[in-house]
């Protein structure tokens, strides 16, 4: 039987195997009570007739869409795409699917999460920097984003939840591999300075090494995780510098500065790496290991991290140990 606009139902289905249409809203349910067998018939008549189950329907009988929306900024990270391939493949394969907003700024953050929660999504995953703390107030103040979820930063906003890397043990990784190797004037490269979804990387940097050697290191920022900004930093700081005037080392907070800081050395600067300057990174992107850069870096446990976003979206993970993931330092030829 067709509804009104011609559709194929699930009486149809349920018809043509021969059991009740509940059997064929089962079998579409992934934590359903039904056996393997009678799924697949359901399943095998669906595709011959075309039929798909009604997802707005579900969702208002179930209070449950199995969306959730992936708020992303900051393009230039090639890190972003790594994390959006892994999340989206994970989130897949445990049932849900994603809607993608691209975010560039802390205006289009507070107007993509309102937009979020009209949509009615189960949960909204914040994967960039542009967050601020009256943005996640607003979505929250909607009611209807049912979970507001921090991936890979650290967010102080008690009414999100933060699925991240252990920073304090990653950074003071990198800070004891740089003392032993023999490092002693590191320059750090900081990314934005933003309140929420924030990193501690420098701030754990600098006082671990002043900790080591009673040295603070100096340090400088960035607008955006983008190569070119790094790359400009670098040209703009120690370009016709004496040679005493230089860092023996670069500590970039993630792997896109530490790229442009690579080129700008090499390419402005007429150094080598890492004769001159080493340079460290984190995050390990694909081309941190390519013979042009080799890159040390951190690499984030970024399928642990899904897998527990996934529980969390399903009530299964508790949240209070969910930013103490642990990577592992990976080194290479720069460091």
């Amino acid at each position: 039987m067709k509804d009104q606009e011609g559709s194929v139902t699930a009486d149809d289905v349920a018809a043509l195997v021969g059991v009740s249409r509940w059997t064929v809203n089962r079998a579409f349910k992934k934590d359903a009570s039904i056996s393997a067998k009678s799924r697949e018939k359901v399943m095998k008549a669906a595709e011959t007739l075309g039929y798909v189950p009604d997802l707005l329907a579900t969702s208002l009988a179930t209070d449950r869409t199995n969306l959730v929306a992936l708020l992303v900024d900051d393009f230039a990270n090639p890190h972003k795409l790594v994390m959006m391939e892994r999340l989206t493949r994970i989130l897949r394969k445990n049932g849900y699917d994603t809607l993608l907003v691209n975010t560039s700024d802390e205006e289009d953050a507070s107007a993509a999460l309102l937009n979020a929660s009209q949509r009615r999504v189960d949960a909204a995953i914040l994967i960039g920097v542009s967050f601020n703390d009256q943005s996640l107030e607003t979505a929250i103040g909607a009611k209807r984003v049912k979970k507001l979820i921090v991936f890979a930063r650290m967010s102080k906003n008690e009414n999100t939840i933060s699925v991240c890397c252990d920073d304090r043990a990653a950074m003071t990784a990198i800070t004891e591999h740089v003392f032993a190797a023999g490092y002693r004037n590191p320059f750090f490269i900081a990314g934005p300075q933003t309140q929420s979804a924030h990193l501690q990387r420098k701030e754990i940097f600098l006082s671990q090494w002043e900790k080591t050697t009673g040295n603070r290191p100096k340090f400088a920022s960035v607008d955006r995780y983008d190569p070119k900004l790094a790359y400009d930093l670098v040209v703009q700081r120690f370009k016709g510098a004496k040679q005493a005037d230089l860092p023996d080392v670069l500590v970039c907070e993630n792997d896109a500065l530490a790229l442009g800081a690579c080129d700008a050395i090499r390419y402005e600067l007429g150094l080598r790496v890492p004769e001159d300057i080493a340079i460290t990174g984190f995050d390990d992107v694909p081309q941190a290991s390519s013979p042009q850069y080799e890159i040390t870096t951190y690499r984030q446990p970024l399928t642990d991290m899904a897998n527990a976003l996934v529980e969390v979206l399903e009530g299964k993970k508790r949240t209070k140990k969910l930013h103490a993931f642990l990577g592992r330092l990976i080194i290479r030829k720069s460091a």
